[in-house]
């Protein structure tokens, strides 16, 4: 297995152009997802989940309704990483809002 490591603040946002609609906000990925309703969104988070658990790499994320909120950090190096940048990805693709 590979070495995770911390990006600076710089790295990250040089490369947040990498993922449409996300931002850094309190040392974290963030993005807010809106769907039709509450099964749209939880379906989401269900194939979200998938991809997580795979990986071994699990986000914040908060729901209400049609809304789902991601908050993106790596805690094993305090900091965000090459697999928050990947999770990123993968929702962005499984919202089909890339």
């Amino acid at each position: 297995m590979s070495v995770i490591r911390k990006f600076t603040e710089t790295e990250v946002r040089s490369r947040l152009n990498e993922i449409p609609g996300w931002s850094l906000a309190n040392g974290k990925l963030h993005r807010e997802f809106k769907f039709a309703d509450f099964i749209a969104a939880f379906g989401f988070m269900t194939r979200l989940s998938i991809v997580a658990e795979k990986h071994h790499h699990h986000p914040e994320w908060f729901n209400v309704y049609n809304r789902v909120v991601i908050d993106l950090q790596t805690h094993d190096v305090g900091g965000i990483s090459e697999r928050d940048f990947e999770l990123a990805q993968a929702a962005n693709r499984l919202s089909g809002r890339i």
